[in-house]
């Protein structure tokens, strides 16, 4: 087990933030470049069908999203308290997670993409090349989601290289294949999606690679540990948590691009490209979130309080500064971005109209995200699903009549009041966290 030690610095966020910004650069531009190489096909209804198939499957997988999430939180609780073999058979868990709902999103996938569908009013043409595209990308959804779980488990021990490794390999071999396939082949959508999908499962082998010194020892095997009843319990109550707040932060982002779909395809498609620069966004700042749950996890794994809020607070800082970075660069260069993604003009004019929401988008939603690091980290999961409750209830009481009386202005305006929402009540909740830091019991069965 690799433990980080020394002092809470400037430094150390860095260390471990600064290869998650990286890793997860290569993810956006993974999207623009899907986008992109659909776009020089010159039509909407392209665009639109890898939007609509890409958000399914992504809703559908980030549902177990709390694989990657509880898996943080949970090692590095585990790590900064010295329990070597809970590290290793905290593994063995998500992993055996990630390959059970892969199976079960692969055997329920016609039931799965009906209710989508009956969700969506696009047009016959996006819908039709969308079923083509989720066809086969379902088929990587073990390797993707069993990779959340390693994802967590490196990134908890602060082995934030060993992921962008991960995702180098990945969006590399994704980005290469997809000028092969569409570009070079004429394979179109469906050419899209397989370069998804072999780059999801080459992800998958070189992320076990990287856990080998986990498999060296016994733990990870051990049937008693990794099954133990109290462990097990408390692991499901945290993942059921996120996976609570997962689904209905899920349904925000879905009934989004769903809603937008009701304004025509060339709206969808503005809206798909936007949703790039917020990706962006998201990404960026998971790395300095990331840093946050990792530190704070080892903080509460320690007992150490002042240290929790140091953690807290340094990670929070430099989220802020990269999301000041990020809005004035949407500012600058984001017009030219959109014309680079997209060749039909009447979607680069309507992508345009609605740059400005990408442009406060950084600075509403900072809170929302580093306050999930915080929380993920010290696996306070409760008040997560609770606020997150709070989020999308205000979110679809506003969306509706303000997309009723503004358009699609009001589509973005009511996702924006949903980040500022989930991020003010977390705030509200975070003195409560340090508040029970130092009193919280550290051992789930020792507790029992």
């Amino acid at each position: 087990m690799t433990r980080a030690t020394g002092p809470l610095t400037h430094r150390r966020v860095l260390t471990i933030a600064l290869p998650i910004v990286l890793s997860n650069a290569t993810v956006p531009i993974l999207g623009i470049v899907d986008t992109g190489v659909v776009g020089q096909l010159g039509q909407a209804a392209p665009i639109g069908a890898v939007g609509i198939g890409a958000i399914v499957l992504s809703a559908l997988y980030w549902v177990f999203g709390f694989l990657r999430m509880g898996t943080t939180g949970l090692t590095s609780q585990a790590s900064g308290a010295g329990d070597a073999d809970e590290v290793h058979a905290l593994l063995s868990r998500a992993l055996l997670i990630g390959f059970a709902a892969g199976a079960v999103i692969i055997m329920t996938q016609v039931w799965l993409f009906r209710g989508a569908f009956m969700l969506s009013p696009a047009s016959a043409e996006v819908e039709t090349l969308a079923r083509d595209y989720m066809a086969i990308r379902v088929w990587s959804a073990p390797a993707t989601i069993a990779l959340y779980g390693i994802t967590g488990w490196l990134i908890a021990q602060e082995r934030t290289g060993a992921v962008l490794a991960v995702q180098v390999l990945m969006n590399g071999a994704n980005i290469g294949l997809d000028v092969v396939f569409v570009l070079g082949f004429d394979w179109g959508v469906q050419g899209v999606a397989w370069a998804t999908f072999i780059a999801e499962w080459s992800g998958l082998g070189l992320g076990l690679w990287l856990c080998r010194d986990a498999f060296a020892g016994r733990a990870w095997r051990s049937v008693d540990r990794v099954f133990d009843r109290v462990r097990l319990a408390h692991m499901a109550i945290v993942n059921t948590d996120i996976l609570i707040r997962s689904v209905l932060l899920q349904a925000i982002f879905v009934s989004f691009l769903f809603y937008g779909s009701d304004f025509g395809d060339v709206q969808l498609a503005a809206n798909q490209i936007l949703m790039q620069f917020l990706n962006v966004t998201a990404y960026a700042l998971d790395g300095f979130a990331f840093a946050a749950e990792a530190l704070v996890g080892r903080a509460l794994g320690a007992k150490a309080r002042d240290s929790l809020r140091r953690s807290a607070i340094l990670s929070a800082g430099w989220g802020a500064g990269i999301c000041v970075a990020l809005a004035i660069f949407f500012a600058v260069f984001g017009g030219a971005v959109i014309d680079i993604m997209a060749k039909s003009a009447p979607v680069q004019m309507a992508a345009r109209t609605y740059l400005p929401y990408m442009v406060a988008a950084p600075i509403v939603g900072v809170a929302a995200w580093m306050f999930d690091g915080i929380f993920i980290g010290a696996t306070r999961t409760k008040d997560m699903r609770n606020m997150m409750i709070i989020s999308t209830v205000v979110y679809f009481a506003t969306v509706i009549p303000l997309m009723a009386a503004f358009g699609n202005h009001g589509l973005w305006m009511g996702l924006l009041i949903s980040f500022v929402v989930r991020g003010a009540t977390l705030a509200w909740k975070y003195p409560a966290l340090e508040a029970e830091a130092a009193q919280r019991p550290l051992d789930p069965a020792a507790a029992a």
